[in-house]
């Protein structure tokens, strides 16, 4: 089957309902479903009010079929801005063709566009399909460091003292 032409776009103001749909679709795959308390007001400020979220969307002629959100972090070792993947997700049944791949692509010539020193994510360990991507593409692990998470009742606590 010939894969039909694909365009990445920019999400629009009016489409913050449907990155929150493709972000509970992610949640669901990754098994977390129950941890999305996210909204579509909220997802709407973060993304076009105060800009600190952005989110492409992969679409196959008139279908979505795909998203990825991103925003920029900072290293000190680097000097410079760099773009960080927190979300990537293709539907289950149009994985495979590149969709991925596709948007990373996309991402990493807006990095490079931007002049950004890096381009980060993380991945779940048992997700070989898009390890393998990552892999195939020259992402290499950073074995050496762990995450660090508080979230937002350990943060609460620790700043209420």
């Amino acid at each position: 089957m010939e894969k039909a032409q694909l365009n990445i776009r920019p999400a629009r103001p009016e489409e913050a309902g449907l990155v929150l749909e493709f972000i509970k679709k992610l949640a669901v795959y990754e098994k977390c479903a129950d941890e999305v308390v996210a909204d579509e007001a909220t997802l709407y400020h973060s993304m076009f009010v105060e800009k600190s979220a952005e989110v492409v969307f992969a679409e196959e002629g008139s279908t979505i079929v795909g998203f990825a959100l991103f925003f920029h972090n900072f290293s000190t070792f680097v000097g410079r801005k760099g773009l960080y993947l927190e979300d990537l997700f293709i539907l289950p049944e149009k994985r495979g063709l590149g969709y991925g791949k596709a948007l990373l692509k996309y991402l990493a010539k807006l990095a490079v566009e931007r002049n950004c020193g890096r381009m980060e994510w993380i991945c779940l360990d048992w997700n070989k399909p898009a390890l393998t991507v990552y892999r195939s593409i020259g992402a290499v692990p950073m074995d050496e460091w762990t995450v660090q998470r508080l979230d937002e009742e350990a943060l609460k606590r620790f700043a209420k003292d």
